[in-house]
């Protein structure tokens, strides 16, 4: 008798231990690192272009930041399709590659399409981001060194009155959504307060366009985010390009306090505030594109 309530105790323990252990979130962290490559950086991007598309990814944008860093950005149908899912699935329509030389070394990262997903509150994209790993590499995922669990991406923000994913800006409404559409195009063929189009996606089966946005001027500059957020040894260039998001006659952009926030998890408050005029400055600039010409 003593023998089973003693065996009785400890399967118990062994449960209450154990269940926590098992029932434990995965976390995830903003990007993931494929590996370093040889050669330079304008052969590797023409490699690394013929991977992605060989794997059945389409490029739809290509963004040169620095003569030592570039984006590609990456669709395929599986991606637009999930995007098309959920309301302004469309900011997850787009993956981002990045190369980056640093230190001697060629940098090959790209987003997490599984972090990202859960942000933006969409179905799961783990099949996309099993094809990135078998496509480019995978040696570890980073910019967050203790990652984030799916519930806590889902409801992100960096800290107490700072802005959640739902807090987007709103730039524009038009009569349609063929017109607000036209509008940016038109903005960002203006270059209006340094902002150039680097992507275009239409998402299927419903009104909704993503575009991606290169800002060369002001306190939101991408140069400007980067060099005062992007002090790891690992580069975050994959952070770029910033979103504009056509949803019905709509124009929404990302708040820069939670975008930024987002892709720089363990920012320092003080780091914060050097970019503390980033925010509002990236919003303006997202806001004359939406005007138009």
């Amino acid at each position: 008798m003593r023998s089973l309530k003693r065996s009785f105790f400890i399967f118990w323990f062994s449960m209450i231990f154990f269940i926590p252990l098992v029932f434990a979130q995965q976390t995830y962290r903003p990007y993931a690192l494929a590996g370093y490559l040889d050669g330079s950086l304008a052969d590797s991007l023409a490699e690394v272009r013929l991977e992605l598309v060989n794997a059945g990814f389409e490029i739809v944008g290509e963004y040169q930041i620095e003569s030592n860093a570039a984006v590609l950005v990456i669709t395929n149908q599986a991606l637009k399709t999930t995007a098309a899912l959920t309301m302004f699935g469309g900011y997850g329509a787009a993956q981002r590659v990045a190369l980056t030389e640093r230190d001697g070394k060629l940098q090959l990262s790209y987003t997490n399409p599984v972090y990202l997903g859960h942000a933006y509150k969409m179905q799961s994209l783990e099949g996309i981001y099993d094809q990135l790993k078998t496509t480019l590499g995978f040696e570890k995922e980073f910019g967050s060194e203790e990652g984030m669990s799916p519930q806590d991406l889902r409801g992100y923000h960096y800290m107490v009155t700072m802005p959640y994913f739902e807090d987007h800006n709103e730039l524009a409404e038009y009569p349609s959504h063929a017109a607000a559409v036209a509008a940016i195009e038109s903005g960002l063929a203006s270059g209006k307060l340094g902002a150039s189009k680097v992507y275009r996606i239409d998402i299927p089966g419903k009104e909704e366009t993503v575009f991606g946005v290169a800002i060369s001027t002001g306190d939101g500059s991408d140069r400007n985010v980067l060099e005062k957020c992007d002090l790891t040894a690992i580069a975050h260039t994959a952070y770029l390009p910033y979103e504009i998001l056509v949803s019905g006659k709509t124009i929404y952009a990302p708040h820069g306090k939670y975008r930024i926030a987002l892709s720089f998890p363990d920012l320092s408050m003080g780091t914060f505030m050097k970019i503390s005029g980033a925010p509002g400055d990236i919003e303006d600039v997202l806001a004359a594109v939406a005007k138009g010409k």
